[in-house]
């Protein structure tokens, strides 16, 4: 029963995930406010990036419910652990807390009015608020084996590094933030909001493994 209920709910999510993803990427060149696509299109959006993420943890985790090799099994098993619990989670919950904590605070510095016209308020819910519920449904579904901390926190690192060094490209190729908010920082100021947003996320990481242990026992 537990089995045919994580089936249906991974083939669910990510047939959803598929469906919003579609329809993020469509919009890439229509005729859209000033900055929007400009230059990477919705590549250098982390919410974009996330929902490429979440789609491609489902589409495993549907894969490994589906499939009945053993061995392939237990590899699946690694990856997708891996991917919700290093990744999936903590980077899913972190653009959720953060753009609705931002966009409380003053929409413009991260979703700008001028969107509305184009992403109507379901699909910005679809990317910014619906992802926690799903996360948290999935703990629910199925347990995960998380990986000692320190790895955890390396891939974390890199990861944001990387999207760091991203957005950095982004601004010096075209002069324009990929979140308006940005531009309102001084050079050490960015620094620090960085690292302010790697500790939410390792915070994320660690909340993660709590409530999998709390539904599940280690």
């Amino acid at each position: 029963m537990a089995s045919s209920i994580s089936t249906v709910y991974h083939i669910t999510v990510f047939s959803w995930y598929a469906f919003i993803v579609k329809t993020l990427a469509d919009k890439d060149g229509e005729e859209l406010p000033a900055g929007i696509f400009v230059y990477g299109g919705p590549w250098k959006y982390l919410t974009f990036l996330n929902l490429l993420l979440q789609m491609t943890f489902f589409a495993l985790a549907a894969v490994n419910d589906l499939q009945s090799d053993t061995k392939l099994d237990s590899t699946l098993v690694r990856c997708k652990d891996l991917l919700f619990s290093v990744f999936a989670f903590p980077v899913g919950t972190f653009v959720v807390l953060l753009f609705w904590s931002i966009f409380t605070y003053d929409r413009e510095l991260v979703y700008p009015a001028s969107i509305d016209t184009f992403f109507p308020p379901w699909i910005n819910h679809a990317m910014h608020t619906l992802v926690l519920p799903v996360l948290l449904g999935e703990l629910l579904v199925q347990p995960h084996a998380y990986p000692e901390a320190k790895h955890a926190m390396a891939a974390l690192g890199v990861v944001g590094l990387s999207y760091s060094f991203w957005i950095l490209w982004v601004y010096l190729s075209v002069g324009i933030w990929v979140y308006p908010l940005l531009g309102h920082f001084s050079s050490t100021g960015l620094v620090a909001f960085f690292f302010f947003n790697m500790s939410v996320v390792a915070l994320l990481y660690m909340l993660g493994d709590k409530l999998n242990n709390h539904f599940w026992g280690k």
